[in-house]
């Protein structure tokens, strides 16, 4: 143990909630109170109660493994990073760098996003790589960086939320997906404000809701439009907000005008009275606030369906001002940090673009390569997945397990198997590594050091506790020895605080500028808010100069000393656009790319519950979190399950275009007859993602999880 009392975050989900760890009786440590971190003031969910038990020998990976006659065997660290080594180098020299693919993870720090990128495009100079979080929030991203010139999922603090006048919250169930944040729905009713909840289902969290409303899943997009009209035909827009601190207003009135009352209840299911009353209790607060998650992202059509309700903010007056606006709830641990830094298709570090060549150089001379040796940009997650064993022919892949988690999971798991060369870093032996020609057993967040950044953008410092098991080495380490392999001994550091140094000035001037932070100032300030310049940073050639930040402006809170005290709250003074103008984009609704039919009659969505996380690889190891939610199920109505036959627990089958899932019928009113869910943890003849539509959104390229056409047979008809 490196100290007594450890405080530390949360390995799970992107509120990263503060936490303290202690020695354990035994060994190992265990999770105490850290009451002093703001975003869950010592509150805990079961997952981050029982992390610790992912640290024990008896459920994690010890030593590398390697592939010989078929079968995976224990192997030093010399022979596995040799035949990593020597997989990838094959495919490089018999195909090219781009047959050559990275796959990351949204859980990895910052410090291994950073890494694994320039690893990608220095050492392998592969095009190729990108990450699961474009599963998570990329079309909330992408449909920000429209509005408002940048994404950041919160523009401000939680702490906000309590204080604005009503609440619209989108898709998301936050009563199961991150508990501790319900506090501050519950503490806006106290203070009188009101909470709406749009969700097909009415979960835990539309228990809580003054108003929920259920429409059908893929209509989110018509909804927003049908608010909007109302709020247009009743007089509710902010014409002066408008004038002075928008463009685009006119064609996205006209869009959404042609989204009348009765023609979005036929579309949604929701009724007109209800549309009124939410636009009712959006308006009239002086102060107001949507929220985004999972449901309306998850889309062929997410992007545009995030910009109707940003556009529903603008119209209002809403968006860069205090205690309102538009933000979105990141799901993964880092899933905002994850794409800031380099291993997202089209990004560089600092949140710069691949595409733009003053990033090209400033990322070139960090890196001290030429520009022109960097590759532009690759294929998103779904599509680098998709290319495996033909365009792809070797993969690295950290921190995912995309045979559990991506779309048209059955057709994935073909394609990992007919790689030439699969290499896995991973903590457990997950799905995925199971196939893998070579697998390297990493640390877990107690067992080292590094940087994530929150759903709020707040940057914050994981601290080692305890040493790692012999036989496990950190992905810093992983990487540094594979560049050595392949010819870059330097460049690749194995230290965490080395590695963020670099990142910094990698970041300076970029959308997301973490120069001004250092791990000092997250020990002492419980985190920074990004972006955060230096007043001087050294540049490469080890000179000063004056990195100014390259978003909007705005309010901040002197912290003394002349460091700049980081942005809690963006777009105050303008936005991160070149004239300072959010902007308006124009949508329609359309249709899900799958919709029901003769064969297919009903709408399946998938989603999460309490005791699970993501893919479950870690999860399903954990006693108290298997004994809470044992397997897969499908949630449905009794009168669909009356005409199936079924009772409550009978097995059912579901069955899509791209395959079928067993799984034991759950019976409850509380979801629309024409929909079944599905939580998407387990692998197996459960496995929700057998079913999901890859259908991309043009923009952002998210896979479409929350909406296909499905049919219900009895299991026993199979």
């Amino acid at each position: 143990m490196t100290a007594s009392v450890t405080p530390t975050h949360c390995p799970y989900c992107a509120l990263q909630c503060g936490m303290n760890l202690t020695p354990a009786p035994g060994g190992g440590v265990a999770v105490t109170e850290r009451a002093d971190f703001p975003v869950n003031r010592g509150a805990l969910c079961g997952k981050g109660r029982t992390a610790p038990a992912l640290l024990s020998s008896r459920v994690r990976l010890t030593s590398p493994l390697v592939r010989t006659g078929g079968v995976l065997r224990p192997a030093g660290w010399d022979e596995a990073l040799s035949r990593t080594a020597e997989g990838l180098a094959r495919t490089r020299a018999d195909h090219g760098p781009d047959a050559c693919g990275v796959f990351g993870g949204g859980g990895l720090t910052n410090e291994k996003a950073y890494t694994l990128g320039k690893f990608a495009r220095v050492v392998l100079g592969t095009s190729q790589i990108d990450y699961n979080g474009r599963f998570c929030m990329s079309s909330a991203a992408a449909a920000g960086v429209r509005a408002f010139g940048l994404d950041r999922g919160l523009p401000f603090p939680l702490e906000d939320v309590p204080r604005t006048g009503c609440v619209i919250l989108v898709g998301s169930n936050l009563a199961e997906t991150m508990p501790p944040a319900l506090r501050f729905v519950t503490e806006l009713k106290e203070n009188g404000g009101t909470l709406i909840v749009i969700d097909p289902r009415r979960t835990r969290t539309a228990e809580q809701a003054d108003l929920h409303l259920a429409p059908r899943p893929g209509t989110d997009l018509a909804l927003a439009l049908g608010m909007l009209h109302l709020i247009v035909a009743e007089g509710r827009t902010d014409a002066e907000y408008i004038r002075d601190r928008t463009s685009g207003w006119e064609e996205a009135r006209a869009a959404a005008m042609a989204h009348w009352p009765e023609y979005v209840e036929r579309i949604t299911g929701v009724s007109v009275p209800e549309l009124r009353a939410a636009v009712r209790m959006f308006c009239e607060p002086e102060n107001a606030m949507v929220l985004t998650a999972r449901g309306p992202e998850q889309q062929s059509k997410g992007t545009d369906t995030v910009s109707a309700w940003i556009n529903l903010c603008l119209a209002t007056g809403r968006s860069g001002r205090p205690l309102s606006g538009y933000g979105c709830l990141t799901g993964q641990g880092n899933g905002q940090g994850g794409r800031e830094h380099g291993q997202k298709a089209d990004q560089l570090p600092g949140y710069r673009k691949l595409t733009d060549p003053a990033a090209r150089r400033h990322v070139a001379e960090v890196w001290g390569i030429d520009p022109a040796t960097l590759p532009g940009p690759g294929r998103s997650a779904y599509e680098l997945l998709d290319a495996m064993g033909t365009d792809i022919r070797s993969l690295l892949l950290m921190g995912s397990n995309p045979v559990v988690s991506a779309p048209h999971a059955a057709h994935i798991e073909e394609r990992l198997k007919s790689l030439d060369f699969l290499a896995v870093a991973d903590v457990v032996l997950s799905e995925t590594a199971a196939l893998a020609d070579v697998v390297l057993p990493v640390a877990q967040w107690a067992e080292e050091t590094g940087t994530t950044t929150s759903l709020e953008g707040r940057v914050l410092l994981r601290r080692r506790a305890l040493s790692p098991p012999e036989g496990v080495r950190s992905d810093l380490e992983v990487l540094h020895g594979l560049a050595a392999l392949l010819g870059v001994e330097k460049g690749f550091p194995a230290d965490p605080e080395e590695v963020f140094e670099e990142l910094r000035r990698a970041s300076a001037g970029g959308p997301a500028d973490y120069s001004g932070i250092t791990y000092h100032r997250l020990a002492e300030e419980n985190g920074v808010f990004w972006p955060c310049p230096a007043q001087e940073i050294p540049d490469a050639a080890g000179e000063t100069s004056n990195a100014e930040p390259a978003v909007a402006s705005a309010a901040v809170e002197g912290s003394g000393g002349g460091l700049h005290p980081g942005t809690p709250r963006l777009f105050l003074d303008r936005f991160a656009t070149e004239d300072g103008r959010a902007r308006f984009v124009p949508v329609s609704h359309r249709p899900v790319a799958e919709e029901p039919d003769d064969e297919y009659p009903v709408l399946l969505t998938t989603g999460r519950v309490v005791a699970q996380y993501q893919s479950g690889a870690q999860t399903r190891r954990v006693d108290e979190l298997n004994a809470a939610a044992p397997g897969p199920f499908v949630e449905m109505h009794p009168r669909l399950a009356e005409r199936l036959g079924a009772a409550d627990g009978d097995a059912v089958t579901v069955v899509s275009r791209r395959g079928r899932a067993v799984a034991p019928a759950r019976l409850t009113t509380a979801i629309r007859p024409d929909t079944v869910f599905m939580p998407f943890h387990w692998p197996g003849e459960g496995r929700a993602n057998t079913l999901t539509n890859p259908a991309l959104d043009p923009v952002s390229r998210m896979p479409e999880f929350k909406a296909c056409a499905v049919r219900l047979e009895a299991a026993h008809e199979d």
